[in-house]
């Protein structure tokens, strides 16, 4: 049994392993831009993911839980593969028109959308303070992308931005579909089936072949970007572990600030030139993705105090039954 210390050591080196790794992934999508199309590079994440993953239950002995789905299950599992599928495509295709650390930051509002999914579909409220947090999420975007208002010549820009919000609704629609899964299947046995779902049915759409004519440096990235939805996705289990949600949370609420970092340090050591460049962000852009983070870690804050108090509150009826 770890300590107190122990316990909130190792969910800090998980939650920051998660943050570095999910901060590195758009650099790489990015490199991956110039050998493999959105599709194709998505199935192969899901396809390598699929089978280390299914390997690794098989030797468990965790693949039994699939015999006790209904119908109605598998159609939910489908359908939370199929908008994951969309996520990981169009977060990669944002890339041809954002920095990675622009994409990252405009992925911030899927909580948002997260939110409202809840409000319509699972009758859950919504605080008040939870709405001012989305609107400084908003208004933190406008002022970090202010140097663009305005402009004619930046209509690419707001084309990666709209793609970051289809992304960033379609993980919201798989989120809450693999909420309602986790009472029939253990979290690691939902995305195994979502990675073989993805094998097929991407498929017909990828073009394998061209991925036959990767250079030695193209492997490496695509390797990377494979090996990085594991690991990022299991650093992120084993926080969840030792941290609680609002914890874990709030920390990958990071996540865009690691990105900008990685992609200052890669202009300034020259890695990439052609592919990666600075955002060349001001004060006032800088102090706008200061509010988006903050905004976006009090969500997480205000939904923890709300459901804390939500739990004592129904501790007295209950015990009055």
């Amino acid at each position: 049994m770890p300590t107190a210390k122990q316990t909130f050591l190792y969910g800090l080196f998980f939650s920051s392993v998660t943050v570095l790794f999910w901060g590195m992934l758009p650099i790489a999508l990015k490199l991956s831009g110039d050998f493999s199309d959105p599709i194709t590079l998505t199935w192969l994440r899901f396809s390598v993911a699929g089978i280390i993953l299914g390997l690794w239950q098989w030797q468990r002995g965790k693949l039994g839980e699939f015999k006790h789905l209904h119908k109605q299950d598998w159609l939910r599992l489908f359908a939370a593969g199929s908008f994951l599928i969309v996520n990981y495509t169009t977060f990669a295709w944002s890339l041809d028109f954002l920095l990675p650390g622009s994409a990252q930051l405009s992925f911030q509002i899927a909580p948002l959308f997260l939110a409202l999914g809840g409000l319509f579909f699972l009758k859950e409220s919504i605080h008040w303070q939870q709405w001012a947090c989305f609107v400084g999420i908003g208004f933190g975007m406008l002022v970090f992308f202010h140097p663009i208002l305005g402009q004619g010549n930046q209509g690419t820009i707001w084309v990666g931005f709209a793609i970051v919000q289809c992304s960033a609704a379609a993980w919201s629609m798989y989120a809450l579909l693999q909420k309602s899964l986790f009472k029939r299947l253990a979290p690691s046995n939902i995305l195994l089936a979502i990675y073989a779902y993805a094998l097929v049915v991407m498929l017909p759409f990828a073009s394998p072949s061209t991925l036959l004519s990767m250079s030695s440096d193209d492997v490496w990235i695509a390797a990377f970007c494979c090996l990085n939805t594991l690991i990022a996705y299991g650093a992120f289990a084993q926080a969840m572990r030792y941290w609680q949600t609002v914890q874990v949370s709030a920390s990958v609420a990071l996540t865009p600030v690691t990105a900008f970092i990685l992609t200052e340090l890669c202009v300034a050591f020259g890695w990439w030139s052609g592919s990666i460049s600075s955002s060349h962000a001001d004060g006032l852009s800088l102090f706008g993705m200061l509010i988006v983070i903050a905004s976006a870690i009090n969500v997480q804050l205000i939904s923890a105090r709300v459901q804390r108090k939500a739990a004592l509150n129904q501790k007295p009826l209950n015990n009055a039954a």
